[in-house]
């Protein structure tokens, strides 16, 4: 937990709020300190990629030397870290975004205690905001739950000549109005949606650990929920600091992969050992509290930047994916006041006593269903159509299929092999075409096998983002560094943002081979293309085939020539009611 470094102790106090200990320090009039006793270096905040204009960044460690007791104010020297102590000289000057951006993840003004906080005072200066008349009852149902506001004020006072000032640039960024811009989580909607897409990350990203989380843990989101607590609330003050200063040039990805490269040197370091606890969410916040024993904060930033993730653009897509599946769940900015609508775990969604499949066991489906995005991991499994009851027919498979979206398939051959796919988009979208044999479907799309042994292959260009560029990755370019101080945001295209999350079109594909996601006709259905097909079967639903193929990159899923013993797909029935 974080550890108060403020001088002034004469009002500290101690809270007890669900289950954990907060520490306030109320310094001069008011205010809370309840970081970390390492120390800040570097920082965090929305991503300011969007357009870039104006005079170049220049600020000088020597101009502020003399001033140097008025970011100090609030600190206590011998609570931090004593390289931090050391204020040696610096000139930031800068007119390159990249650069910038490479200067923040270097930690250039990491060391020097008033650069930094000249620095903080320039980008969060520059955020776009409103006047804004604070909402109680909306901020009451999440206060709880999301921590990284008091963690922020808390290190912004380390950086402030005074309350005033700190207050100044807590507003501002609370008060943002840039829609580019997500800074901290202000509703209960905005922090599960986000929890929901940590979850989805880790699930593309973290596949080890998702599966080890899935195995230890009573309800998987629970543990995810728990993301920003690790970054503001566990981890020790000189890496949040460091997660803060990128946070600030490059927005709130950088959260996201601070957070999944943690999950991944959790699972490094602890495969293969006993849990500390029957808890998984207190093992990792206490392997958080220590990352000094596994982790520099350098290693730490470079594990994260190392993840290849989704460009900003996706990510957001994805959010707002997630944000509408809770709202048609009754979720808004603020909390209901009963119970709100739960993610269904796995072990919730999959019942045992109601499931029943001629395919696969209760076990292996709900393997399946820890993989499947957190969307519709709300939902239970709906059988749609199945061989056994429709009989083998293609246009019943579609009959029975169609309308719902997504879909999941499971075929089992003669020779007892389990393989299949999950499946992005209506099956009523072949007909676009009339009646040409088409590819549709988005990057969402994975094939798998179960039997003889388990194994998922999703997109390839999840796994190998340098095969396509994004279309439109803002802040892909190199910009003016001074920008990062006046940024002014151009909105993406209304189509594009209201386009799936991972279609095909937003990215540089080399070849359409790379997004031949799925197909269907009178005549067979096709699942994966390019060089070969993940899953190909007939009209009459009993023979089929298999090979390696460009867009899932796989292993042929069973033997390559199989008759099918059995056919299912599985729909996603909305269980919630509000």
């Amino acid at each position: 937990m974080l550890a108060c470094v403020c001088k002034n102790k004469e009002s500290c106090n101690t809270l007890k709020t669900n289950g954990f200990i907060r520490t306030y320090a109320f310094v001069g009039k008011t205010h809370f300190n309840r970081l970390n006793e390492e120390e800040r270096q570097r920082g965090k905040y929305e991503s300011p990629t969007a357009q870039i204009r104006s005079s170049l960044f220049s600020l000088s460690a020597e101009a502020f030397s003399v001033a140097m007791d008025d970011y100090t104010r609030f600190v206590d020297w011998d609570k931090m870290d004593a390289t931090i102590q050391t204020q040696d000289s610096k000139e930031l000057i800068c007119t390159d975004f990249q650069e910038f951006k490479q200067l923040a993840r270097q930690g250039y003004w990491a060391k020097n205690h008033s650069l930094r906080a000249k620095v903080y005072q320039k980008l969060i200066g520059n955020i776009p905001c409103r006047t804004v008349t604070p909402d109680a009852s909306v901020y009451r149902d999440i206060v709880v739950k999301i921590i990284a506001l008091p963690s922020v004020v808390a290190l912004l006072l380390h950086y402030s000549k005074d309350e005033a000032e700190c207050f100044e640039m807590v507003c501002r960024i609370l008060a943002c109005n840039d829609p580019s811009k997500r800074l901290i989580d202000q509703t209960f909607l905005a922090f599960e949606s986000s929890c929901m897409t940590f979850g989805d990350l880790v699930n593309k990203y973290c596949q080890a650990a998702h599966k080890l989380m899935v195995a230890v843990s009573e309800d998987v989101l629970e543990v995810y929920s728990d993301w920003q607590r690790w970054l503001f609330g566990e981890l020790p003050l000189v890496y949040v600091t460091r997660v803060f200063d990128v946070f600030l040039v490059e927005g709130y990805k950088v959260l996201y992969r601070v957070a999944l490269a943690l999950l991944k040197v959790f699972h490094r370091v602890r495969a293969g050992q006993p849990m500390e606890s029957d808890n998984v969410q207190q093992d990792i916040r206490a392997f958080v509290r220590d990352i000094a024993k596994s982790v520099s904060p350098e290693k730490l930033l470079e594990k994260a930047f190392a993840i290849r993730l989704f460009s900003r653009k996706e990510i957001q897509l994805l959010h707002m994916a997630n944000e509408k599946a809770l709202q048609q769940k009754g979720i808004t900015v603020k909390q209901k006041s009963v119970s709100p609508p739960k993610r269904q775990n796995v072990h919730l969604a999959v019942h045992a006593e109601n499931f029943k499949s001629e395919i696969v066991s209760v076990k292996e489906m709900r393997d399946l269903w820890s993989w499947i995005p957190e969307r519709f991991a709300l939902c239970q499994p709906l059988l749609l159509f199945t061989t056994l009851e429709h009989g083998c027919s293609l246009n019943r498979f579609y009959s029975h299929s169609e309308g719902h979206e997504p879909t999941l398939l499971l075929i089992k051959t003669t020779a007892k092999e389990v393989c299949g796919a999950y499946l992005s988009t209506d099956w009523s979208e072949r007909r676009r075409r009339g009646n040409q044999l088409s590819f549709f479907g988005t990057g969402e799309c994975f094939v798998f096998r179960l039997q003889p042994e388990v194994e998922r292959y999703e997109w390839v260009i999840i796994k190998h983002p340098e095969l396509a560029g994004t279309a439109s990755d803002p802040g892909a370019k190199s910009m003016p560094a001074s920008s990062i101080l006046s940024s002014c945001s151009v909105p993406s295209d209304a189509a594009d943002r209201l386009s799936p999350f991972l279609a095909a079109r937003h990215f540089n594909l080399p070849s359409k081979t790379a997004s031949m996601f799925m197909a269907g006709s009178n005549e067979c259905i096709i699942i994966g293309g390019g060089d070969g097909q993940a899953l190909y079967f007939d009209a009459d639903l009993n023979h089929g085939r298999t090979s390696h193929c460009n867009t899932f990159n796989n292993q042929p899923l069973c033997s390559e020539n199989f008759q099918i013993s059995a056919i299912e797909v599985w729909g996603f029935k909305d269980t919630m009611t509000v």
